[in-house]
C-alpha cells in the first residue's frame, strides 16, 4: 500500500493528508449549513475554525508526542512529519474545546449552542480520517491466524510484517458513521443546548473503549491503553452533565409552573375582592 498519492513538483502529497483535509472540509460545509438553520452567519464557522484547526491540528500531535516521548526525545525531528501519520483525536478535541471556550467568549455566544454545531462535523471527519490510517497502514489490532477471517474489511493485510490483523480503524471509521447519523437524528429532538455534543462524547467514547481493546499500538501510561482510561472518562462526565443539564431543565420547568401558578392565584385574589 503506497501512502503517497501523487506528487507535486518532486514533492510527494500524502493520502493522509489529502483524506484529513477532506473531513475537513466536508465537516466545515456541515456545520455552516447547520449553523444557518439555527440562524447564525456562516461566516462565524469560518472564523472558528480560523481558531479551532490550528489548535485541534497542535493538540492532536502534542498528545501523540507527548505519550510516545521515548521515541520523539530520541528523534526530535519526526515531532512536525504530521503527514506520516501520528494525530490522537483525543488531543483534537481538547484543542477543539479550548478553541470553543475562547471563541464562544470572544464572539458572546453560547458555548453549548457552538459545540453542538460542530459535533457532527468532528464525528464525520473521524469517520473519514480512520481511512488515512488504511493507507498509512497504521491503527491495526492483533494479528488473524485463521484463514476464514483473512480478508477485508474483516481484516488488513500488513506489508510490514507481511501478517493480516484486525481492521481496527475500520470498525472505528463505521462506528462513527452510525454515531454521526444518530447525532443528525436526534439533534432536531434535543432538549436542552449541548446535548448533541455530550452524546458525541459518549458515543464515540464507548466505541473507543471497545475497539482501543484489539489494537497494538495504543499510548500506554503505565500499564493503562491511554484512550481506553481517557474514554471511561468522558463517557462518565459526559452522562453526569447530560444527567444535570435535563435536570435543570426539568427544575426550571417546574419553578416556571409555580409561578405561574402564583400569578393565576393573585389573579383570582384580586377578582374576588374587587368582587
Amino acid at each position: 500500500m503506497d501512502p503517497i498519492a501523487f506528487y507535486i513538483f518532486g514533492k510527494p502529497v500524502y493520502w493522509y493528508g489529502i483524506i484529513i483535509a477532506s473531513g475537513v472540509l466536508l465537516g466545515i460545509y456541515l456545520a455552516m449549513r447547520y449553523a444557518n438553520r439555527l440562524g447564525y452567519d456562516q461566516d462565524m464557522i469560518i472564523d472558528f475554525c480560523l481558531l479551532a484547526i490550528p489548535l485541534a491540528i497542535i493538540g492532536a500531535r502534542l498528545y501523540y508526542v507527548v505519550f510516545s516521548w521515548e521515541y520523539y526525545s530520541k528523534n526530535p525531528g519526526d515531532i512536525i512529519k504530521i503527514w506520516e501519520g501520528g494525530l490522537a483525536i483525543y488531543g483534537a478535541v481538547i484543542g477543539g474545546i479550548i478553541s470553543a471556550i475562547i471563541f464562544a467568549r470572544w464572539r458572546k455566544i453560547d458555548f453549548w449552542e457552538l459545540c453542538d454545531i460542530a459535533a457532527p462535523s468532528l464525528i464525520l471527519g473521524q469517520a473519514l480520517g480512520r481511512w488515512g490510517n488504511f493507507f498509512n497502514q497504521e491503527a491495526y489490532g492483533y494479528a488473524v491466524n485463521n484463514p476464514a477471517w483473512q480478508w477485508f474489511p474483516a481484516a488488513v493485510y500488513i506489508e510490514a510484517n507481511a501478517q493480516w490483523h484486525m481492521a481496527t480503524f475500520f470498525y472505528e471509521s463505521m462506528w462513527n458513521f452510525i454515531v454521526f447519523f444518530f447525532l443528525l437524528f436526534y439533534r432536531k429532538r434535543r432538549k436542552r443546548k449541548g446535548e448533541v455534543f455530550l452524546l458525541y462524547l459518549i458515543l464515540y467514547s464507548i466505541g473507543r473503549v471497545v475497539i482501543e481493546g484489539l489494537r497494538t499500538d495504543s499510548l500506554y501510561l503505565g500499564p493503562f491503553r491511554v484512550s481506553q482510561l481517557l474514554s471511561g472518562i468522558l463517557i462518565l462526565v459526559g452522562i453526569a452533565l447530560f444527567i444535570m443539564r435535563r435536570k435543570k431543565d426539568t427544575d426550571e420547568n417546574i419553578e416556571a409552573t409555580i409561578e405561574d401558578e402564583k400569578e393565576e392565584i393573585d389573579q383570582k385574589e384580586d377578582e374576588l375582592e374587587e368582587e
